[in-house]
């Protein structure tokens, strides 16, 4: 065949099906086939899966790696806010974007190929935060896409500046806008300000909304007014959401077909949302988790995602998605082939339509994004947590993460 510039013979896709052969022409895939005929250097991808990334839709990179600049005694929510806004007060540029420079190389290497960052926009944090993800957005675009999502994490009707703040930053090269009714002594006047703020820039919106273990006083039912007010379905996604897991089954199916048909899509985040809840009981501990999957079968989009990595919200993580979906299998007791490719999805195909696009797919025309599992199939990855082998973005190669090799001692030793 000629025009192929390179080759990846031997490729799982996720859709199953025998292995095939992925040929790049500079910057896309020019075909998929069984046994293409070229001179181009390639590749054996040895039958493992090849798939066109990982998706995250909701990290903050800003406040990654703090750990050690916080004091941790309580593990709850309100000490995690409390000790980020001390410690953000004394970010510089240099420091958030060597921090977050660290967390986007792990997701890299963890098959990462788009991020949705939040970055936190008010008077303690000014644009610093702000100033360096941009860098960090910039200088690594070769290799991954990072979405800004400005973010107001300490409220606005209680904190003067921020707003204006967001929305010189939202002028300024932000693509998204996000809210957190939770911080603000006033939620439901919080979410009508960010709508307007994403009405006024045309940009999608995220409220980290309903952050704790009682059922009542949510702030879904404001969100779902103003998304119906103004037109604003597929456009509007929530995070953590933690008070549906405390539903009963009736309330709960309620609230999941209200997602699903304003189109309102949810992030869940296991490793924060275990971590941060749940500690009032002193046995029985619920786990705190909102079953995303049943969303999804309710005909919603539901996403998950790592949230935090080595600060006061979540004192652990390495960027690894694939992690983050064994530990949310393994919290919603998903363990058939089927319920782990919809895991899978969650990090994939349904985290493509959180952000407004089509899922993705290797095939010819499409960008040359492949990224290699050491597994055949979705669901062996998901269950054994597979590592990445390398990966490719635009036909170029970005990374790789050879196998261990294992040396055994001589016969007779």
């Amino acid at each position: 065949m000629a025009g192929i510039d390179f080759l990846i013979r031997n490729a799982r896709l996720a859709g199953g099906g025998a292995p095939v052969d992925i040929a790049f022409a500079g910057s896309r895939i020019a075909a998929v086939a069984s046994g293409i005929t070229c001179d181009a250097p390639a590749f054996d991808a040895g039958g493992k899966l090849a798939t066109t990334g990982l998706i995250e839709t909701h990290i903050h990179l800003d406040k990654a790696g703090i750990i050690g600049r916080c004091a941790l005694c309580e593990g709850t929510l309100s000490e995690a806010v409390r000790e980020t806004a001390r410690a953000k007060a004394a970010f510089t540029e240099a420091d958030v974007y060597a921090r977050a420079a660290k967390v986007v190389e792990q997701a890299i290497g963890h098959g990462t190929t788009l991020m949705r960052t939040f970055v936190e926009v008010d008077p303690r944090a000014g644009f610093r935060s702000f100033e360096a993800i941009k860098a960090i957005r910039r200088d690594y675009g070769d290799a991954i896409e990072i979405i800004i999502c400005a973010f107001a994490q300490e409220g606005l009707t209680n904190d003067p500046g921020t707003e204006e703040m967001l929305a010189e930053a939202l002028a300024d090269g932000a693509d998204q806008v996000g809210g957190c009714p939770y911080t603000d002594a006033d939620p439901a006047v919080h979410i009508a300000r960010i709508f307007d703020l994403g009405e006024r820039f045309g940009v999608n919106v995220d409220f980290h909304v309903d952050f704790d273990l009682r059922p009542e006083g949510s702030n879904l039912a404001a969100i779902i007014a103003e998304t119906r007010k103004r037109s604003y379905q597929g456009r509007v996604s929530i995070g953590h959401a933690t008070k549906l897991s405390a539903l009963a089954p009736e309330p709960f199916a309620a609230a999941l077909t209200g997602l699903a048909e304003n189109g309102i899509a949810l992030t869940v985040l296991p490793a924060t949302d275990l971590y941060l809840n749940g500690r009032e009981f002193s046995h029985l501990v619920p786990r705190g988790v909102t079953p995303g999957h049943r969303l999804i079968a309710a005909g919603g989009v539901a996403t998950l995602s790592t949230n935090n990595v080595l600060n006061p919200f979540t004192p652990f993580g390495d960027a690894s998605l694939m992690r983050m979906a064994n530990l949310y299998a393994n919290i919603a007791q998903l363990g058939t082939v089927e319920a782990l490719q919809t895991v899978y999805d969650m990090m994939s195909g349904q985290a493509e339509r959180l952000l407004g696009r089509e899922p993705s797919a290797i095939a010819a025309g499409a960008p040359a994004n492949v990224v290699l599992f050491d597994a055949e199939t979705p669901a062996e990855a998901v269950a054994t947590i597979a590592p990445t082998l390398c990966g490719w973005r635009n036909g170029r190669k970005t990374f790789e993460r050879p196998r261990p090799r294992l040396f055994r001692a001589p016969e007779g030793n």
